[in-house]
């Protein structure tokens, strides 16, 4: 990447949407411009969990805002996330479909564990590098991360469901506030978070850093009442929710540092940070200044060098888990990316690099369905990628990889409407060619065989005395015509 080169990143919180656009310069982000609207979306969701038209709006309003600053912004300088909110709407493929043709870009509803990942780089860029074991805790609108690591990388993650939106929602409705309410807020926080103990005991951190919204708000008021500007202790938390409760309700609070917009949701982000103090026995969280939107900038930079995207890493453990023949999955990627090369057309952009990425992960990962069962292990290979938590992929990345997994064998009707699109086209017909050429689980020489495309028909050329040589291939070649009859591009073999 080169210096100078400016990346944004959204982040679409349950409360907030931000905004942060960084340059890239000597290998570090400066940032350029930060913008923060508040939405709720996530105090939109019903008990059926659809979205309400009324928070979509809000969304789709505060999205064109953000899509007139990214102006001349290409794809590859911009990624758009989504969290615990767009992850539990039934209905929210009706939001990313408007809210990505307002932006101009895809927007990925990343995992829980994907997002605490992306939480921790955020705050670890942004920490002088220290050999000390951390704890971060971020409490979002409808979640709540916890992640261990060291220096730059997240060894342990999890998201919780329990956040400042709901609990707020929920134990403080209509901004009434007593004792008892934050007794039973905190008593429901535990009940939620106490699976977190073994694994995030006190024995297992040195220091514990908060990120974000509800750990920034109650730092602002402790400032004001004369604490620290960098740290929250037990006795600063005991001050702040003695002074709330006194109140009665919450428009009755007057608290320097308390914005209009973290108003209807502090009592419920407080509840929570006091669970996890107890039952994590934390005596001083440090403010971090980090946070997921500049976990998405330093992603991209990481993804933009292809050895150090995580993806790959993420896939070789998967390989290693499921109990893929690794020799296997090697010859059906070489082969499979030789011929993609061969029919891809405009191969001098970055699409065609991620694509090609793309379809050797596939590549390794298309057996990955036999741990189950060799019976169809085609479709328990797409279910097991539809709903594993893949660190550094998001779901439409997962959705992505699954269909070409399903795909890679049998008849192509279960596709359905992913057939018409070029691009996914090329990757399928590669992989299941590939598929093909190493069907003896044997390495075949396909240097002489070549794959040529003319408007949407496909031509595989291979030499006469494969008739003799190869006649098994001859015959799965001659099937697989048959199965692109029905489809909307034409495969020919010729001899």
């Amino acid at each position: 990447m080169q210096d100078n080169t400016q990346l944004a990143a959204i982040d679409l919180g349950s409360n907030s949407f931000r905004l942060e656009i960084g340059r890239f310069e000597h290998e570090q982000l400066q940032r350029v411009e930060y913008i923060k609207e508040t939405v709720r979306q996530g105090s939109g969701l019903d008990k059926d969990r659809h979205l309400s038209m009324a928070a979509m709006q809000r969304g789709w309003d505060c999205l064109a805002r953000f899509s007139e600053r990214l102006t001349g912004f290409k794809k590859k300088q911009v990624r758009v996330v989504a969290t615990q909110t767009l992850r539990e709407a039934r209905n929210r493929d009706v939001f990313l479909a408007k809210g990505q043709e307002i932006l101009g870009f895809p927007i990925d509803v990343v995992s829980g564990k994907e997002e605490a990942r992306l939480i921790y780089l955020g705050v670890s860029h942004l920490l002088p590098q220290s050999p000390e074991r951390r704890l971060v805790i971020d409490i979002g609108g409808r979640s709540t991360e916890l992640i261990l690591g060291k220096g730059y990388t997240a060894q342990t993650m999890e998201s919780y469901r329990v956040g400042s939106v709901t609990w707020s929602m929920k134990y403080f409705a209509d901004g009434e506030v007593s004792k008892e309410a934050f007794h039973q807020a905190e008593v429901a926080a535990k009940a939620v978070l106490d699976e977190a103990l073994n694994t995030y005991a006190k024995r297992h951190w040195d220091n514990v850093y908060g990120s974000s919204g509800t750990v920034g708000a109650i730092s602002d008021l402790l400032i004001g009442l004369g604490y620290s500007a960098h740290e929250i202790n037990r006795k600063g938390l005991t001050q702040v929710k003695e002074i709330l409760q006194k109140s009665g309700r919450m428009d009755r609070v007057r608290l320097e540092g308390l914005k209009d917009d973290r108003r209807a949701v502090l009592c419920g982000g407080l509840a929570v940070l006091t669970a996890l103090f107890d039952l994590l026995n934390i005596d001083t969280l440090l403010v971090a200044e980090g946070a997921l939107r500049q976990g998405v900038l330093y992603d991209m930079v990481e993804r933009a060098y292809n050895a150090t995207d995580v993806r790959s890493n993420t896939v070789a453990r998967m390989v290693g888990t499921f109990r893929v023949d690794p020799l296997q999955a090697q010859r059906v990627t070489r082969i499979a990316q030789t011929l993609f090369e061969q029919i891809m057309p405009r191969q001098d952009t970055p699409m065609f690099d991620s694509l090609k990425r793309q379809l050797g992960w596939a590549g390794q990962l298309h057996e990955i369905g036999s741990h189950i069962s060799h019976s169809d292990y085609h479709k328990h290979g797409a279910y097991i990628l539809e709903n594993i938590d893949a660190i550094g992929f998001s779901q439409h990345e997962l959705h992505q990889l699954g269909l070409l997994v399903l795909g890679h064998k049998g008849k192509l009707k279960k596709l359905g409407e992913h057939l018409s699109d070029g691009t996914f086209f090329y990757q399928l017909l590669a992989l299941r060619l590939a598929v093909i050429a190493c069907h003896a689980r044997a390495n075949t020489d396909w240097s002489a065989v070549r794959l040529s495309l003319k408007n949407n028909s496909v031509t595989l050329q291979v030499p006469s005395y494969w008739m003799q040589t190869y006649p098994q291939s001859i015959h799965l070649l001659k099937q697989e015509i048959e199965a692109w009859q029905k489809s909307p591009w034409v495969f020919k073999l010729e001899i």
